[in-house]
């Protein structure tokens, strides 16, 4: 069970190393795009293309659904990032289990972004953990855990990619554990957990009172998606890479844009600067600060936001 395309990596996984993949559920396609055509999930095309039978139900509790998953008597139920609440129903089917592959090292992080919230808050390191499920959103007894770096640059889609792989890998050792009867149960620590709450689009909407620093995690925080943005010189822009600055604070104001070059600008911030180097204006594509500079007149003094 998974949509996105971190659950595909999982998907192809378990079927290279020679598990049988009875079914896969995934969320009901979506319209993209001006012309509103139905999009297959990432998941749904993967699994098409390994020819297993793919169910896409609106509401996974349905009686009809709850007596087709436990036909397929599986011994296991994997579950990655899948959109939609399993009901103890369904948890009971498999006497294994429904192990979920979930993308942080619990119990912090739990919910919708924790990849994203890893790198908003400056968390060092991140990683995965396969767990039980259970009634609570991620709050069952943890199985095995990979640890990941988050690096300087690391963007919330780079990231992402490293945690997918990741989590393809462990899956299968703790598949094995579950098979072979070793595998370890682990409580979590409610004391210990944080809740990443899902994004919404204002919130990339940048208050330059804030330091440097936290405003350049928001960046990689929120890049791809909904991305960090602000307004300069009347229209919306989305900032994709920044550089913090160190900046004594001396009479300057936040949001204010203090130094142009042909290859960068900055903006000051309520601690330190931030150097604009990857951006996308209003109605145009992504591109680098010195091909927007080229074609926008910025001036020192003007305020962003």
């Amino acid at each position: 069970m998974g949509t996105p395309d971190f659950a595909v990596h999982a998907l192809s996984s378990l079927v290279d190393a020679g598990h049988e993949v009875v079914a896969v559920f995934t969320q009901p396609d979506k319209a993209k795009g001006r012309s509103n055509k139905l999009v297959p999930t990432p998941v749904k095309a993967k699994a098409f293309e390994l020819g297993i039978p793919v169910y896409q139900p609106e509401k996974l509790k349905s009686e009809e659904n709850i007596q087709r998953i436990a036909a397929f008597a599986p011994d296991v139920i994997v579950v990655a990032a899948y959109g939609q609440i399993l009901p103890e129903s369904i948890l009971s089917i498999p006497p294994m289990g429904c192990i979920n592959i979930h993308a942080s090292l619990l119990p912090k992080y739990r919910g919708a972004a924790p990849i994203e919230w890893s790198i908003i808050d400056g968390e060092k390191q991140t990683g995965v953990t396969t767990m039980y499920m259970e009634k609570g959103l991620d709050t069952g007894d943890m199985l095995d855990v990979a640890t990941v770096a988050i690096e300087p640059e690391d963007t919330a889609g780079t990231l992402h990619d490293k945690l997918a792989q990741a989590g393809a890998k462990l899956i299968l050792m703790t598949l094995e554990k579950l098979a072979d009867g070793t595998a370890v149960r682990t409580k979590q620590n409610d004391e210990e957990s944080c809740y990443a709450v899902m994004l919404k689009k204002e919130m990339g909407n940048i208050d330059f009172t804030k330091s440097a620093t936290e405003i350049e995690r928001l960046i990689r925080g929120l890049n791809p998606w909904p991305c960090a943005y602000t307004v300069i010189d009347g229209k919306y822009v989305k900032l994709f890479r920044a550089q913090v600055v160190s900046h004594d604070g001396e009479n300057i104001t936040p949001g204010k844009i203090i130094n142009i070059t042909k290859k960068y600008f900055e903006i000051a911030c309520g601690e330190d600067v931030l150097r604009i180097l990857r951006l996308q204006p209003e109605g145009k594509k992504e591109m680098d600060a010195a091909s927007y500079l080229n074609g926008n007149k910025l001036t020192v003094g003007m305020i962003c936001g």
